[in-house]
């Protein structure tokens, strides 16, 4: 018996799917635990593995995104009627959603009741417009899997398709009498009216300019769709408040060039940064703390995100106790993360269990940035590059290197004084890094 393939929900927070590539096609056999496609969720691209024995019979979505759940293949024995099983699948879908229908169909039946009658020509199109509409109340178009996929074949928009099956739902003879009706209507169509020639002595524009300069639209990814939904709930719910201090780095320098002279690898100013504030979190746990809406969770382990940029955003993967860990621990494990974040290739539960994070812009000559704080994370910190510029020490105008770290607090989490005190410590601990070898 033929098997429905369908999109499967492979991160927390992932509500539709992006097919990027096949790995098998069409006639192809297929194992169980075998690659068939590669798919781009909110977070990173992964293999879609099967379950099932047999011949990849049908692709119903080529490339593109597909909601959780929905119809992407078939699998079956060679030969097999793949048609007869999506319908089947199609015919499931409808009786699951039959009771809602039914219900919405009752309280829609009362409002009528209750309404006014009215003859206007415009009261009965709206009429004739939801007798025939084939949207869900979500604006989601219902159609069944082979309707779709033989309008996808055919270029046809579902959205211009009136379905005749229940509850507007669009069925494969819908989608074939809207291709006759339009292979009708192009027979007799009349052919284009030439264009006009100008009149004489008019002048003529030897360029065509457009006004705004043109534009070019780019499909949002699902990566940024996530990146914009998680963001904007972040900043538009979460009050946040931003504290900066300077930092003389002069010390770090010095111990960095030590430090990397018997090293066995080369340890950055981010890795100093990172395991200063794993230490200063540890004595400073209100910061290592996540909103849960009627209560706020102490995070007894220090793990922290370091925010690694990719073409299409950001990627945060999580360095986990990261207090526990040496400098050179850390410069492994963020390298080896951060080339597996450009490559698309980190595991979701590499992108889980933050307690902190870290945005670092200073390899871009960038002085002070404020960042959004990364849900569920209470505090985020903005590091800037190390500037060389006149400081006064002991009196005198000599040269220093200061670096601006900016932390974005959660008001409902962390107060004014606390974040302070937090930026005191990572000061101390940054201006004299020998106490975090110890």
């Amino acid at each position: 018996m033929a098997e429905i393939i369908r999109m499967p929900r492979m991160s927390d927070t992932m509500e539709e799917g992006n097919i990027v590539a096949w790995l098998k096609n069409e006639g192809d056999a297929v194992e169980p635990g075998e690659t068939i496609a590669e798919v781009e969720t909110d977070k990173a691209t992964m293999e879609l593995d099967s379950y099932f024995e047999g011949v990849l019979l049908h692709i119903a979505v080529k490339e593109g995104t597909v909601p959780i759940n929905g119809v992407i293949a078939v699998i079956g024995e060679k030969g097999e009627d793949w048609k007869a099983a999506l319908e089947e699948a199609d015919n499931e879908d409808g009786s699951d959603n039959s009771q809602s229908a039914e219900e919405n169909t009752k309280s829609e039946n009362k409002s009528e009741e209750k309404a006014p009658t009215q003859s206007s020509p415009s009261a009965s199109s709206n009429g004739a417009s939801q007798n025939g509409s084939n949207a869900s109340d979500e604006g989601r178009i219902k159609a069944s899997p082979l309707a779709k996929s033989i309008a996808k074949e055919s270029g046809v928009d579902l959205a211009a398709i009136s379905g005749s099956g229940d509850h507007g739902r669009i069925i494969k003879k819908d989608v074939e009498d809207f291709l006759t009706r339009q292979t009708e209507q192009e027979k007799i169509a009349p052919p284009a009216a030439p264009a006009t020639k100008k009149e004489e002595g008019a002048s003529v524009v030897p360029f065509a300019f457009n006004a705004d300069g043109g534009y070019e639209d780019v499909p949002v990814s699902q990566m940024r769709k996530a990146i914009a939904r998680r963001l904007g709930e972040s900043k538009f719910s979460a009050p946040h408040f931003y504290l900066t201090v300077e930092i003389n780095m002069g010390n770090a320098i010095d111990t960095r060039k030590k430090l990397n002279e018997v090293s066995p690898v080369k340890i950055s100013f981010n890795d100093l940064v990172i395991k200063a504030c794993a230490s200063a979190l540890r004595k400073h746990p209100a910061i290592n703390s996540s909103w849960m809406g009627d209560k706020i969770r102490r995070n007894q382990s220090v793990n922290i995100g370091v925010a690694v940029a990719v073409d299409e955003g950001l990627l945060v993967p999580v360095i986990r106790h990261t207090d526990m860990k040496s400098l050179s621990q850390i410069n492994t494990e963020v390298k080896s993360m951060a080339e597996k974040a450009r490559a698309k290739r980190l595991a979701p539960e590499e992108m889980q269990g933050n307690t902190f994070t870290i945005s670092n812009l200073g390899m871009f000559g960038i002085e002070e940035f404020t960042a959004i704080i990364n849900p569920p994370d209470a505090c985020i910190l903005a590091v800037g590059g190390i500037i060389e510029k006149p400081i006064v020490k002991d009196g005198q105008i000599v040269p220093g290197n200061m670096m601006k770290v900016t932390l974005s607090c959660d008001h409902r989490v962390v107060d004014g004084a606390t974040g302070a005190q937090f930026l005191q410590t990572l000061k101390q601990t940054l201006e004299n890094p020998i106490s975090i070898l110890v």
